[in-house]
């Protein structure tokens, strides 16, 4: 199964990686069916998105405000918990229809992974269903 390498630069950040995907894509030589993403972390997530200037911004901040500050009992790192959270609200995994072989997205949807705890590099698995 093919695997992507994203790195981010920031603690928090939102990476269009739709480019990266669909070019993946192409190579593997997938024209129709669904592309299944998995991010093997647990402290990044991926999702849909619009990237106009700054909604990657506003979208960190009302992640951040959805998150309790509570006294968390993580054994590794209590203060690391929101993130944990965060990762696991927003989800691990995307299924995304593709055509001719790229994604079919909406006129302002970009794939995204949402970095809630960088900068580092993160893996994403990428799977094909074939169509029938």
């Amino acid at each position: 199964m093919p695997k992507i390498f994203i790195k981010s630069s920031r603690n928090k950040q939102v990476i269009d990686i739709t480019g990266t995907v669909n070019g993946l894509i192409r190579k593997q030589g997938w024209r129709d069916g669904l592309c299944a993403l998995h991010v093997l972390h647990t402290t990044c997530a991926l999702t849909t998105a619009d990237l106009d200037p700054g909604t990657d911004l506003d979208m960190l901040d009302a992640f951040e405000e959805m998150i309790p500050k509570l006294k968390y009992r993580h054994p590794h790192d209590p203060s690391h918990v929101g993130e944990h959270i965060m990762s696991s609200i927003i989800g691990s995994s995307l299924t995304i229809p593709i055509q001719d072989g790229s994604f079919i997205l909406g006129t302002w949807q970009r794939v995204v992974l949402v970095e809630l705890s960088g900068p580092r590099e993160r893996a994403v698995l990428v799977s094909h269903l074939k169509e029938d």
